[in-house]
């Protein structure tokens, strides 16, 4: 009986013993569990600090981005607006230029107007006319003006249009005449230039020779050279340096004298030289810068005994120019136009000489 009591019991507790058995292995299993998840969050915690970090980090980055984007686009329109403000003041600028370059071309086509007018009253019309694209020429008889003589009038288009030519190219030799060095030189008007010297059977020339920019000779520095600076224009004078040439940026040169005329003043003529009358080769410019060549025919009994220098010069202020030169004159005195020679050289013949402006047009 008591034994039955005790199974009776037994059963009884047995569903409490297996909870209790179950759970008893189900718990350090669920601590373990925990334990892991706990892990887990920490982890999953720094993980999302350290994406929080870098979203932070992202986020300074494109802000920075953003302002250097601004910065930069800021900077671009500025040097928009300071280029087209430069540009505007260019085009302004440059149509003032043209506008200047118009007026004064417009100023000086006036001008030539006006001096072909003057002379054309002073000398008849032009014996002959060459219009070409470095140079136009104009050439006068001087008869009107009381001269055996004829005067071309020459508005350079173009440097290239004018040379000196040094008779063989080398600086002694035998001489060329004017006409043949035109005839080499293909140019329509040639004179003679430079004064020059014999020895040893050979002709060379005095003071200052400037040939396409190169210094043959510097000597006699007390003579008037004469000369053409890069732009085509007119110069001269006593230079005694190389330095003071150099200055004048010359192209090409000769030299003779005396000075005539400098800003349209009367300049001194040399005693030995005063009221003398010969054959003359003279070249200057006008008031409108357009160049001059002359020559006067003399030695000639009948046909003419020349021009003094003090005649020349009044002469040159009634035709409105402003500088002056003698070139060598006498026998050397020729003037070329258009194939022949217009003028009489006094020795009935052209002379030798060693250097000839000539114009290429």
């Amino acid at each position: 009986m008591h034994f039955k009591l005790q199974i009776f019991i037994l059963f009884l507790l047995a569903p409490f013993l297996g909870l209790g058995i179950a759970y008893a292995q189900l718990q350090p299993f669920a601590l373990n569990e925990m334990g892991t998840l706990a892990i887990r969050e920490e982890a999953f915690a720094a993980e999302v600090g350290k994406t929080h970090e870098q979203l932070l980090g992202l986020t300074e980055g494109l802000r920075e981005a953003r302002r250097t984007a601004e910065t930069s686009h800021l900077l671009a329109g500025l040097i928009r607006e300071n280029a087209h403000g430069e540009l505007i003041a260019y085009e302004q600028q440059h149509a003032a230029l043209q506008a200047l370059l118009k007026a004064s071309g417009e100023q000086r086509s006036a001008s030539g107007d006006m001096l072909d007018y003057l002379l054309a009253n002073m000398l008849g019309d032009p014996l002959g006319q060459t219009f070409g694209k470095n140079a136009t020429i104009k050439v006068y008889s001087l008869t009107e003006a009381g001269y055996r003589g004829y005067m071309a009038k020459v508005r350079l288009h173009n440097i290239e249009a004018l040379r000196v030519v040094l008779a063989g190219d080398e600086v002694g030799g035998q001489g060329e005449t004017t006409s043949a060095a035109a005839a080499r030189s293909e140019a329509v008007l040639a004179v003679n230039a430079g004064g020059f010297y014999a020895s040893g059977g050979k002709l060379y020339p005095v003071g200052i020779t400037v040939v396409d920019g190169e210094v043959l000779t510097f000597a006699d520095t007390h003579l008037s050279f004469v000369g053409f600076n890069r732009n085509g224009q007119l110069v001269g004078g006593v230079v005694t340096s190389r330095e003071q040439l150099a200055g004048m940026d010359v192209l090409h040169g000769a030299s003779f004298l005396p000075t005539l005329l400098q800003d349209g003043k009367k300049q001194p003529i040399p005693r030995e030289w005063a009221n003398t009358r010969h054959p003359r080769t003279l070249i200057g410019h006008f008031l409108n810068g357009d160049l001059l060549f002359i020559v006067i025919d003399g030695r000639r009994e009948g046909w003419s005994m020349g021009v003094t220098l003090e005649e020349a010069q009044d002469k040159l202020l009634e035709f409105n120019v402003r500088d002056a030169y003698n070139l060598d004159g006498g026998g050397s005195s020729t003037f070329y136009y258009d194939g022949k020679v217009l003028n009489r050289p006094s020795g009935g013949a052209e002379r030798r000489v060693t250097t000839n402006i000539v114009i290429i047009p």
